[in-house]
């Protein structure tokens, strides 16, 4: 390939890079796209964040608590404690503590829990029997108020100011009803056929209840006049919201950390436990004294050497135990010629030389009769005994 014709593919090449590049540039279109991450972290740990922000907006000093702990703390006096978090484990001490707070000057608003008992004329709602309100369900009612003309929310709870036209509406959950067997309320808000808000003087303070707070949780505030009915109630004070920020427990934070752990652990304790266990069948009973002498022992011990390794392995087990004790008495013995070792053995032991050249001669490979045996192994242990 001559170098024009290289020439001639680089430029065609750059020509249609070009034409393409220049195709792309006239057709592509920038566009914008918003990609929706969800709530954040702050936002899905906190329900009422955006509330708390409204609040802010508005130049109210907002702070948020979990328990009553803080109470003591908060001056009654142009302050609002909203409680929207779980009060099944209140306790009536702790009752007396948030009504006397509200008997000092303090706004309370707080939520309706607990349906009312005509059989034991009570609720599990401490709070809400204090006060003298009863909660049911808007279809149990005998008598549900009838809506006066036509209403074109009936859903929606109403709530009529003076010098208004028009009424405020709410998001309240439509299924329940606040009843005042007392006629202790001084203003209230209802829907078609309940009522869900009520609002009655205590002391120097107030206290509203309401029957759910949903309406101004994520994205519910944002809706109908609900912002504003919650700016309404705390207007002019400073604000504790106390509720209930939902954590993982203990146990599953474990497990979605440590899943082997946790699953060893079990399997230890099932092992510890069926090793402590009672075992099934029999008790064996213990062997009899009589059979736990040691010179039984010995005794089969060297009967299943005999049996299975023969009569050499016992003699030369001897022999060499002779051999080390004399090492052991006579340093230099191993490096002596055999006469020689069988004279120091005669001194030792005391024994003629005759005698040690049977005792340490190799074993015979033939079988050896037992007196025989007996007497070879008498001869190795009476030099044993005399080293």
């Amino acid at each position: 390939m001559t170098r024009r014709t290289l020439w001639l593919i680089g430029a065609l090449l750059v020509a249609l890079l070009s034409a393409l590049s220049i195709y792309l540039y006239l057709k592509a279109q920038p566009y914008q796209e918003v990609v929706d991450h969800g709530p954040s972290p702050a936002a899905q740990a906190n329900p009422y964040l955006a509330a708390e922000m409204f609040l802010r907006g508005q130049n109210i000093n907002v702070a948020h608590a979990e328990s009553l702990s803080v109470l003591p703390d908060i001056d009654p006096r142009q302050h609002t404690l909203l409680l929207f978090n779980d009060r099944s484990k209140m306790s009536p001490r702790q009752v007396d503590q948030v009504l006397n707070w509200a008997r000092a000057g303090g706004r309370l608003v707080f939520v309706a829990e607990s349906l009312w008992d005509e059989k034991t004329a009570q609720s599990n709602d401490l709070l809400l029997d204090r006060v003298q309100l009863q909660q049911f369900m808007s279809k149990d009612l005998k008598d549900p108020p009838a809506a006066t003309g036509e209403d074109p929310y009936p859903n929606l709870t109403k709530l009529y100011l003076e010098d208004e036209d028009a009424p405020a509406y709410a998001g309240f959950d439509p299924a329940f009803h606040l009843h005042d067997p007392e006629n202790l309320a001084q203003a209230w808000a209802n829907s078609a056929n309940a009522t869900h808000m009520m609002q009655l003087a205590y002391g120097l303070g107030s206290i509203t209840v309401v029957t759910d707070a949903e309406l101004w949780k994520t994205p519910a505030i944002a809706e109908h006049d609900n912002a504003w009915l919650l700016w309404y109630l705390t207007a002019d004070t400073d604000v504790t919201l106390l509720f209930n920020t939902e954590h993982d427990g203990l146990a599953t934070l474990l497990w979605r950390n440590f899943p082997q752990a946790i699953v060893a652990l079990f399997a230890l304790i099932g092992l510890w436990l069926w090793h402590v266990g009672v075992r099934h069948g029999p008790v064996q009973a213990p062997a009899p004294s009589s059979r736990r002498q040691l010179m039984e022992h010995l005794r089969a011990s060297a009967d299943f050497i005999l049996r299975h390794n023969g009569q050499q392995t016992l003699l030369q087990a001897l022999q060499q135990d002779v051999l080390r004790r004399a090492r052991r008495r006579h340093p230099g013995f191993e490096q002596l010629n055999v006469a020689e070792q069988w004279l120091v053995l005669s001194r030792l032991t005391r024994q003629p030389t005759r005698a040690i050249s049977q005792a340490l001669s190799p074993a015979p490979k033939k079988h050896l009769s037992s007196a025989e045996f007996c007497r070879q192994v008498a001869h190795l242990q009476t030099l044993r005994n005399a080293l």
